[in-house]
C-alpha cells in the first residue's frame, strides 16, 4: 500500500489501548484495540504499544520509517514540552516519562497530549467540527471532559489544564461530592454517574417512573436506561435529562460567551442520548448566552464516536510538519 505519510494515534486510558495508523487525509488505514496490561506496569503499557504498531505495519506492508511519528493521548497530568506524567491515576503511573521512554521503546518521534485534547483535535480534524477552527469541545462520559481549541491549535493555559469543564462548579451549595474532592462540580450532575445519582435520589423520594422496574429487575440503572425511559416519556427520565440540560445550557452559554467558539461539539457515551438531551441543552443554552454574540453559535453531536481520540492524537503528529 502506498502512502506519502502515515501517523499513529494512540486513545490510551485505563481500561484499553486504542490504535490507529492514519494517513494525511485523516483516514484509518488499520486500527487495533487492546485491554491495557495496567498491573504489570509501565514500560509494558508501551511495549504494547510498540506491539501493536508492528501488527499495524506488517498488515499494511509498511516499514518503520514510513511512520512519521506517534501521538498520544493520555489521561495524565502532564508536562506537555517533555511528553512527562506527573500523575495518571488509572495507569497507575506517577513521574513517569512516557514521550522519552515510548521513543526509547519505538525507535520513533512521540508527541503527548492530554486525551481529552485529542478527541477535540479528531472532531476538528474529520468530525463534527470540521471547517471550524476556534471550537469547544466537550465528551460526557463516567466524568466530563473538554477541550478548548483556538485558531486549529489546542489552547492549554499556563499549566496545560484548559478546558476541564467537569470541574466548573455548577451547585454551590450541597452539591455532590466530587472525584476531585470538591462538591457540586458539573461532572456530578452531567455525567452518566450523575445521571443515575439523579434518577436513583428522585426514585428513592418516592416518584413514580418505569425506571423503578428496570432497578428492581437489574440492581443498578444505567445512564442508557434513563435515556430509554424518556424517548418512551417517563416523566421522571425527561426530568432527569432536564436538569442536566440545563447545568449543561448554562455552562456552555457562560463558556461561550469568553470563548466565542464557532461551534460547540458534544460527545462521549451520554451524547448518545439524542434529542432528548440535546434539545434541552440547546434550550438552556440559548436562555443563558448572550444573543448577539453567541446565541446562533450550534451545538452539534460528536460523529466520531471511539476514532476521535485515535485521530486527533495522530493530528498532534500532522500538525508539526
Amino acid at each position: 500500500m502506498k502512502q506519502d505519510k502515515w501517523y499513529v494515534g494512540i486513545d490510551l486510558g485505563g481500561t484499553a489501548i486504542k490504535l490507529a495508523i492514519v494517513n494525511s487525509n485523516g483516514e484509518i488505514a488499520y486500527k487495533e484495540s487492546q485491554p491495557t496490561q495496567v498491573a504489570e506496569g509501565g514500560d509494558r503499557i508501551l511495549h504494547q504499544m510498540d506491539e501493536m504498531i508492528i501488527r499495524g505495519i506488517e498488515d499494511l506492508a509498511l516499514k518503520k520509517e514510513d511512520l512519521q511519528g506517534i501521538g498520544i493521548g493520555a489521561p495524565a497530568f502532564l508536562d506537555l514540552e517533555r511528553g512527562y506524567v506527573y500523575e495518571a491515576v488509572n495507569l497507575g503511573w506517577k513521574d513517569y516519562p512516557l514521550k522519552d521512554r515510548l521513543e526509547e521503546i519505538t525507535g520513533l518521534p512521540v508527541v503527548v497530549d492530554n486525551d481529552a485534547n485529542t478527541a477535540a483535535l479528531g472532531e476538528m480534524w474529520k468530525g463534527a467540527g470540521s471547517g471550524a477552527s476556534d471550537l469547544l469541545v466537550i465528551t460526557l462520559g463516567t466524568g466530563v471532559g473538554g477541550g478548548v481549541i483556538s485558531k486549529g491549535k489546542i489552547f492549554h493555559g499556563s499549566r496545560g489544564t484548559s478546558g476541564e469543564i467537569g470541574h466548573v462548579t455548577v451547585v454551590t451549595k450541597g452539591g455532590y461530592r466530587c472525584n476531585c474532592g470538591k462538591q457540586g462540580c458539573l461532572e456530578t450532575l452531567a455525567s452518566a454517574t450523575g445521571i443515575v445519582k439523579l434518577a436513583t435520589d428522585a426514585l428513592k423520594e418516592g416518584t413514580s417512573s418505569t425506571l423503578a422496574e428496570t432497578l428492581k429487575a437489574n440492581g443498578a440503572l444505567e445512564a442508557k436506561d434513563v435515556a430509554f425511559a424518556a424517548d418512551a416519556g417517563d416523566e421522571l427520565a425527561l426530568s432527569v435529562l432536564d436538569q442536566v440540560g440545563f447545568y449543561l445550557g448554562w455552562t456552555l452559554g457562560n463558556y461561550a460567551v469568553l470563548l466565542n467558539p464557532e461551534k460547540i461539539v458534544v460527545g462521549g457515551g451520554v451524547s448518545r442520548a439524542g434529542e432528548v438531551l440535546f434539545k434541552p441543552i440547546r434550550d438552556y443554552y440559548r436562555q443563558y448566552a448572550l444573543p448577539h454574540l453567541t446565541g446562533d453559535i450550534e451545538i452539534v453531536a460528536a460523529t466520531l464516536g471511539n476514532d476521535a481520540g485515535v485521530i486527533g492524537s495522530a493530528w498532534l503528529v500532522h500538525s508539526k510538519e
